[in-house]
């Protein structure tokens, strides 16, 4: 195996990487809105700008299939219980505006011969070796371990959760599925739909019944809930890892000293470590 490491809008970096590749998984992005405003033109550069030149080289070099993930965010907030890929979209922020347009480019690139696929995946939660604990079940997991204490703000926003084994899994399987079955679709991706609220409680069941939960007030009450149900009837994928198991998998990483500092390292936290190295 070769590997490439390099920045996604250097066109001669992207050519020598596609050289020999039948498929490409596309995750290199500025991820959520908090990063993505840390510096908006970087996080456009790489999120947009670069995105359809590196899909042109993907085609030129020869690759069969193109695999894009999205974000569940590109639809808004919206009032119907399910949010299946039929909706429209509505992203609020540049994050979200930004991937929903690379969908349209994808599509717009689509010809035979190139098979495209875009993943809408939720929230992605439990143990990683590269490790984020900005995230709503990972953050809550962190306090709960390490303070005692986890602070919910508001409490009643829905947060649609995917298990990184699970996603890790479909991306996998993804790589063999027929080309008739995934060409030109789009699924969401998650599992369970909980509030802020009942995944405090979840990890408190998980971490132990002294876990304090403190509720307090916010203007940020946008709700995100999607429905999973296409790609679980059309390619028979069923994801089997619960919140509950993503907090386990993080204790048990805290017990085995595999998390270290975890409140204070920036390797965690993607905003905190953007501006450690000043990226550019």
């Amino acid at each position: 195996m070769i590997e490439f490491h390099g920045d996604i809008r250097e066109p001669e970096m992207v050519r020598h990487a596609m050289q020999n590749c039948d498929h490409v998984i596309h995750l290199a992005c500025i991820s959520n809105d908090t990063s993505f405003d840390l510096d908006p033109g970087l996080g456009e550069s790489i999120n947009f700008k670069a995105f359809r030149p590196l899909v042109k080289a993907a085609k030129k070099a020869g690759v069969k299939r193109f695999i894009y993930a999205s974000s569940s965010s590109v639809y808004g907030v919206k009032k119907e219980r399910n949010v299946s890929e039929d909706l429209c979209l509505d992203p609020l922020t540049d994050y979200s505006k930004f991937k929903a347009l690379c969908e349209n480019i994808l599509e717009e690139e689509r010809e035979p011969g190139f098979t495209t696929l875009i993943l809408r995946p939720a929230t992605i939660c439990g143990y990683a070796p590269r490790l984020r604990l900005d995230l709503t079940v990972n953050i809550l997991t962190n306090l709960a371990v390490v303070n005692g204490l986890i602070t919910v703000f508001g409490g009643t926003q829905l947060r649609p959760n995917i298990h990184i084994n699970d996603m890790v899994d479909l991306y996998t399987k993804c790589l063999s599925y027929p080309e008739k079955s995934i060409d030109g679709q789009i699924f969401n991706i998650g599992y369970e739909n909980y509030s802020v609220m009942e995944i405090a409680e979840i990890v408190r069941s998980a971490v132990g019944s002294t876990v304090e939960i403190k509720r307090s007030s916010t203007d940020d009450l946008r709700s995100y809930h999607i429905s999973s149900n296409k790609i679980s009837d059309k390619l028979g994928f069923i994801p089997s890892h619960s919140i509950e198991d993503a907090a386990n998998d993080l204790i048990s990483a805290f017990n085995s000293d595999l998390i270290k500092n975890s409140l204070t390292d920036p390797i965690f936290f993607n905003v905190r470590k953007m501006k450690k190295i000043g990226l550019k």
